[in-house]
C-alpha cells in the first residue's frame, strides 16, 4: 500500500485554505485505506484543531466528494482531452475537489477552487500533473452544473445517474421497493442527514432551547427529537446523539430481566436497554477490544441498578447457552441503509458481498438463539435494505433451527405507545392498511432517518 500523502505545510504561509488541506488528506485516507469511514475522520484530531467556519467546510467538501463521486468523476473523463490511464491518487483527489466546488457549491468562486486544486497537486509531489488538472477544471467551471432532478417517471439508470449511484444498487431497491421509494432513498442518501438526538433527561429539552438549539420531535420515538436549526452546546449528558432507527429497534427490544447485547459497540442500544430495565442484569459483548473499552469509558457505571458486563466475544461462537430472556443481536452489515451519513459504502461494497455478509450474519444469528431462554425474545437487525441481510438470514436461521418461530411487531408497538415510548400511529405508520408485521422496515427517505430492519424470535 502506498504512504497517505499529508500536506505539511505552515498554516500561515500555505495558499491551500485549512479547510481544503484537511478534506484533501481525508479523502485521500478514505482511498487508500478502505477499513477507514468518514465519520469516524471527520471526529479526528485534524478536523476538531479547525475553525468552526473551516471545520463546516472540510465536512461538506469530504462527504460533498463521496456523495457525487461517480458523477464527479463522469464529468472529470469527459473533460480530459485525451483517454489517459489511472491518474496518481493525489491528481485524482485534488480534480475530484475542484469539480465538487465547481459543479455543485455555492458561494465558492472559481478561481479559489481552480487555484487550490492545481497548489494540492503540485504539493502533493505531482507537479508533472499542474497543466492537466487546471485544464480539466477550467472547462469545468464552462460546463453544466449537476442537477439531482429526475424526470417525472425516471427509470432505474436515470436515478443512479442523477443520484451518483451504482446502478445494481438502485435496480435492486427498485425491484424490492419500487421505482418512487428507490428514488427517495438516493434523493436522501446525497443530503446531509439531520441531527437526532436522544432525550435523557426531563429537563434536557428545556435546557437546549434555552441555549438556542431549535428540535422537532421525531417520527416515532417520544424522546427522539432533531435538530433543525442552531449550534449542538455542550449537552452535560442531557442528550445522547443517535439516529432515530436506532432508538426504535432498542426501544421494541422490550424489558427482560437477563439481558444480552451480543455486538454493542457503540453502544447506543445498550445504553436504552439499560433505560428500560434498570434493574436487569446486563451483558455487552464484542469481537473489538478497543471498541469495547471506548464503549465501556463512555457508559460508565449504571447510576442505581447493576452494572454492565463487558465481554470481549466473537458473536458467532457466545459460550452462553439459554441463560437470557432478551437477546438484541444488531449484526454487522454493509450499512446501506446509512449511506447520507456513510457515503462511502456505494464505492466498496458489491453484490457478492451480500452473499458474503449473509454467511457471517446467520452463523451469528444462530449463536445468538442458542443463548436465548424458552419463552425469550431475540431481536435480529441491521441497518441494510438488503434482503440478503434480512430476510433471507431469518428464513435460513428457522429452517435449520427448529423450536423457535417469529413474534409478529404490531402488539409491541401498540403496547409502547400506549404508555408514551412511541408516538401514536407508530404502528400504522411502520405496518399501514394491516400489512403483514413480522418484518420491521424503516427506509431513508420515507422518513428523516436511516434504514433500519427488524424481526423479533421466540424460543417456544
Amino acid at each position: 500500500m502506498k504512504p497517505i500523502v499529508k500536506i505539511r505545510v505552515p498554516r500561515t504561509s500555505s495558499p491551500i485554505a485549512p479547510a481544503r488541506s484537511v478534506a484533501f488528506e481525508l479523502l485521500l485516507e478514505l482511498r487508500r485505506k478502505p477499513e477507514s469511514h468518514s465519520d469516524a475522520l471527520l471526529r479526528s484530531k485534524r478536523v476538531e484543531a479547525l475553525s468552526s467556519l473551516d471545520r463546516n467546510l472540510a465536512t461538506t467538501l469530504v462527504m460533498g466528494v463521496l456523495r457525487w463521486q461517480l458523477a464527479l468523476q463522469q464529468r472529470i473523463r469527459e473533460a480530459l482531452t485525451k483517454s489517459r490511464g489511472h491518474l496518481a491518487d493525489p491528481v485524482q483527489v485534488a480534480l475530484e475537489l475542484g469539480a465538487l466546488q465547481l459543479l455543485l457549491l455555492e458561494r465558492i468562486p472559481a478561481h479559489a477552487a481552480i487555484f487550490e486544486s492545481v497548489e494540492l497537486t503540485r504539493q502533493s509531489g505531482n507537479s508533472y500533473a499542474v497543466g492537466l488538472v487546471n485544464a480539466v477544471l477550467r472547462k469545468l467551471a464552462q460546463a453544466p452544473r449537476l442537477d439531482a432532478a429526475t424526470a417525472a417517471d425516471p427509470s432505474a439508470a436515470e436515478i443512479a445517474g442523477a443520484t451518483a449511484h451504482p446502478l445494481w444498487m438502485v435496480e435492486r431497491w427498485v425491484a424490492a421497493y419500487g421505482l418512487e421509494a428507490a428514488s427517495a432513498i438516493c434523493r436522501y442518501d446525497q443530503l446531509p442527514p439531520p441531527t437526532t438526538i436522544r432525550l435523557i433527561s426531563p429537563q434536557a429539552e428545556a435546557s437546549l432551547r434555552e441555549e438556542g438549539l431549535q428540535l422537532e420531535s421525531g417520527v416515532f420515538v417520544a424522546r427522539a427529537r432533531r435538530v433543525v436549526g442552531g449550534e449542538m452546546p455542550g449537552t452535560r449528558g442531557l442528550v445522547r446523539i443517535q439516529d432515530e432507527g436506532s432508538q426504535l429497534i432498542a426501544e421494541l427490544a422490550g424489558h427482560g430481566s437477563a439481558i444480552l447485547d451480543c455486538c454493542a459497540a457503540p453502544g447506543g442500544k445498550t445504553v436504552i436497554l439499560a433505560e428500560r430495565n434498570p434493574n436487569a442484569t446486563i451483558t455487552a459483548c464484542d469481537v473489538s477490544p478497543g471498541r469495547l473499552k471506548a464503549m465501556q469509558t463512555a457508559l460508565g457505571r449504571r447510576p442505581g441498578g447493576n452494572p454492565i458486563r463487558f465481554r470481549t466475544l466473537d458473536a458467532t461462537e457466545l459460550p452462553f447457552d439459554r441463560q437470557f430472556d432478551l437477546v438484541l443481536c444488531d449484526a454487522p452489515c454493509s450499512g446501506t441503509g446509512t449511506m447520507a451519513r456513510n457515503p462511502e459504502i456505494r464505492h466498496r461494497i458489491t453484490e457478492a458481498d451480500l452473499g458474503r455478509q449473509h454467511d457471517r450474519q446467520v452463523r451469528l444469528l444462530l449463536s445468538a438463539m442458542n443463548t436465548l431462554r424458552e419463552g425469550g425474545r431475540l431481536v435480529y437487525s441491521t441497518c441494510s435494505l438488503e434482503a440478503e441481510e434480512n430476510e433471507s438470514v431469518v428464513a435460513e436461521v428457522l429452517e435449520r433451527k427448529k423450536g423457535f418461530r417469529l413474534l409478529p411487531w404490531r402488539e409491541q408497538a401498540q403496547t409502547l405507545e400506549l404508555e408514551g415510548t412511541l408516538h401514536a400511529g407508530t404502528a400504522e405508520r411502520l405496518f399501514p392498511g394491516g400489512a403483514p408485521d413480522y418484518f420491521l422496515r424503516t427506509l431513508a427517505g420515507a422518513y428523516p432517518g436511516d434504514g433500519f430492519f427488524g424481526a423479533c424470535i421466540t424460543r417456544d
